[in-house]
């Protein structure tokens, strides 16, 4: 009988001769494909089919998740792009060893399977999934900047057909089981992990086929192969949804559209082929390192709470106040109940408090719809929100969150009131954009216990919480702010105080320089198309128009009263008279640099054009896109310069989750390394002397070159 047990998997044979290769990889906190678990896999495949008394074979794993994927810390220590390249197709071989071996092979997923972690189920000829809610399977490779280079892009196509397949891989899907059963990802579901292996046993005792259909004689691609009218048809109409959706600064999806396309004209064996040395070069991309770097290991770390203080004790919140049931208050009330804690919602009447219950009534009848929730678990999750005017009913909370309008004589009355039944272990958080800390605290009784959450809208949907520290805010206050972050499922960053603080006011300067642009006579539509094609999600004028104008140049005004400057930048001017001469003030008001009709789509205002007149000569394209980055990450340079950033990677994240800065970029510092310290510093130079002192690069920089 078959018997290896090591470090990675363990292989057992049974009297049938269907032999069990249990995934168990002991040194790692997941099933990874690394060097060392391909060999391992590798060995076990050969051994199994070489073994005349083995009849069939089951992979499996004994951990949470069947696999997760590819290693990518070993993926980006991985410098010797041959090796690497020979090593995917000693695997792919493998692969094709299992398919072609005259055994059957049958995957028994037990829990998730993405990418890598799929690619070899694809690859067995039975696929059985046990029922887990939490169970997902796909190929999310593109989300990471790369694509499948275990085959994921050849065997996926010609088992479920091209267009369903491109969908899968350039989005980067992951489903749960029942999903991946009816688009024919899977073959089975059972009720029970008791009941998988027995599944997949019976398939091999009862003759389940051992080959695949792509090595049938007269196979043909589902749904017709590349060259096939219907074929030429799905893939022109996906380049052209591609390049809609990443605008060209995504390598990775590019690459994997290229390989399926170029994969099916030729045998599967050749495919992989393909398959591989696209993987090699997106591998290297600057664009998946960065995403990679930032956008996985960087939000992971902070996700961990890397950021907590070690020496303070877990900070318990059951029960939540919060001050304030607009929008804002709502939302955060909806992320604290969900999260499974006590919510006291207080407004001004208790009419205003039950109006932002009902938001997430809202919200839970949508999940409910959708059938990502039931009524029970809605109603237990609105049991948890007491609106209510009586400051007294904050009193046994352990945490209060100040959530009213950015004003600071009514941020001063909430925190009063509300401090006086509060006990001294309580914590006291503002929710504020801009207003610094440390002077809002200057009405706490208790100014070490008080500290910043600026949470972002909608809440319910947007990742991250910037947390900020005051003069006075203590370890306590910052350990317990991200205990709670952590628990309603949010990224959290730590700021240092300023007005601003990082995110607001790093994003303002991409807002204000679109807006300054009408000044120059470059066309809206160009500033929109600009914005949009260098990775940010939505164009500088809508996205003012979101956030509304009026409250724009309220903040400004209140900075310069509070400051002594003026804001000379010509997006101030733009702004002032957008909302005092020509009374548009954003969405809200159902006009800004944006028509909003009532029942149509909404559009540019065609006044933008009188009052701002186009140049007649057409602006240097590439040059716009430059400004929109440039200002950013110059700024969020001056926030690490001056101690408002804890780090870079802070920066990083924040701008990445906080609002939508390129991923592929790798964030708003990381973005300097991706065009290079002196090519950046030079532009910024050049800028300053056509544009204004405002991109002048800081002395840290050009330290740097």
């Amino acid at each position: 009988m078959l018997s290896i047990t090591n470090d990675i998997l363990e292989v057992q044979s049974d009297k049938d001769g269907i032999a069990v290769i249990t995934l168990n990889m002991k040194n790692l906190p997941a099933n990874v494909m690394n060097p060392e678990s391909l060999r391992a896999i590798g060995e076990a495949v050969t051994l199994t089919v070489e073994d005349l008394k083995i009849k069939g074979a089951i992979i499996t794993s004994s951990r949470k998740e069947f696999m997760a994927g590819g290693d990518l810390k070993a993926m980006l220590t991985m410098t010797d792009r041959e090796e690497i390249f020979r090593g995917l197709l000693e695997f792919n071989a493998v692969l094709r060893k299992m398919e072609t071996g005259g055994k059957p092979f049958v995957a028994c997923l037990n829990g998730s399977a993405l990418g890598g972690g799929f690619e070899i189920p694809l690859a067995c000829h039975h696929r059985v999934a046990v029922y887990d809610p939490a169970l997902r399977v796909g190929l999310p490779e593109v989300k990471l900047g790369l694509l499948p280079g275990s085959g994921g892009t050849q065997r996926l196509p010609r088992l479920i057909g091209i267009e369903k397949s491109l969908r899968y891989i350039l989005q980067g899907l992951t489903v749960p089981a029942e999903q991946a059963l009816k688009d024919g990802l899977i073959h089975a579901i059972v009720s029970s992990p008791e009941e998988l292996l027995e599944a997949g046993k019976k398939y091999i005792k009862e003759n389940g086929s051992h080959v695949q259909p792509w090595d049938e004689k007269r196979f043909k691609v589902p749904g017709g192969d590349v060259l096939t009218p219907h074929g030429v048809q799905t893939f022109s109409a996906g380049a052209g949804l591609l390049r809609q959706e990443t605008r060209g600064n995504y390598p990775g999806a590019q690459y994997a559209m290229s390989a399926i396309f170029e994969g099916l004209l030729l045998p599967i064996d050749r495919g992989t082929t393909v398959e591989a040395r696209y993987f090699v070069k997106v591998l290297f991309s600057p664009e998946a390192r960065n995403i990679i770097k930032t956008g996985f290991f960087a939000i992971n770390k902070a996700n961990k709470g890397v950021a907590r203080p070690k020496n303070v004790p877990p900070f318990e919140v059951k029960k939540v106040g919060i001050l304030g049931a607009g929008l804002m208050g709502a939302g955060i009330a909806y992320v604290t109940a969900k999260a499974g804690m006590e919510v006291v919602l207080k407004d001004v009447s208790e009419e205003v408090a039950i109006k932002g219950k009902t938001y997430s009534e809202g919200l839970i009848q949508k999940d409910i719809s959708r059938g990502k929730t039931t009524a029970e678990k809605g109603k237990k999750l609105l049991d948890l929100i007491h609106p209510t005017a009586n400051p007294q009913d904050v009193a046994r909370c352990d945490l209060v969150i100040e959530a009213v309008f950015e004003n600071r004589e009514l941020k001063a009355a909430v925190t009063s009131e509300s401090e006086q039944v509060l006990a001294e272990t309580a914590i006291f958080a503002s929710n504020t954009s801009t207003i610094p800390i440390t002077g809002l605290a200057e009405s706490s009784i208790r100014p070490q216990n008080f500290i910043g959450l600026h949470f972002f809208s909608p809440v319910d949907k947007m990742p991250l919480v910037e947390i900020i520290v005051g003069e006075n805010t203590s370890e306590y206050a910052l350990a317990g702010a991200i205990d709670y972050v952590l628990k309603i499922r949010k990224t959290p960053i730590v700021v240092n105080d300023s007005r601003g603080f990082f995110t607001s006011r790093v994003f303002s300067t991409f807002t204000m320089e679109g807006i300054g642009m009408l000044t120059e006579g470059i066309p809206a539509a160009m500033i929109e198309n600009a914005s949009k094609d260098v990775g940010l999600p939505v164009g500088a004028l809508a996205v003012s128009d979101e956030v509304n104008l009026g409250l724009a140049q309220k903040i400004r005004k209140q900075t310069e009263a509070d400051l002594g400057i003026k804001d000379t930048r010509p997006g101030a001017l733009v702004v002032d008279k957008m909302v005092d001469e020509f009374g548009r003030a954003g969405k809200r008001q159902g006009k800004g640099f944006y028509e909003y009709p009532a029942n149509g789509k909404k559009h540019l205002w065609p006044g933008l054009k009188e009052h701002f007149p186009e140049r007649k000569d057409i602006p240097d394209y590439e040059t716009i896109k430059k400004r929109l980055l440039h200002i950013q990450a110059l700024e969020a340079v001056k926030c690490l310069d001056e101690g408002v950033l804890r780090s870079a990677e802070d920066g990083d994240v924040g701008s990445l989750l906080g609002w939508g800065f390129p991923p592929y970029t790798g964030g708003v510092l990381s973005y300097i390394e991706y065009v290079g310290v002196g090519k950046f510093v030079a532009e910024c130079e050049a800028f300053a002397r056509l544009y204004g002192e405002r991109f002048l690069p800081p002395l840290s920089l050009k330290d740097r070159i």
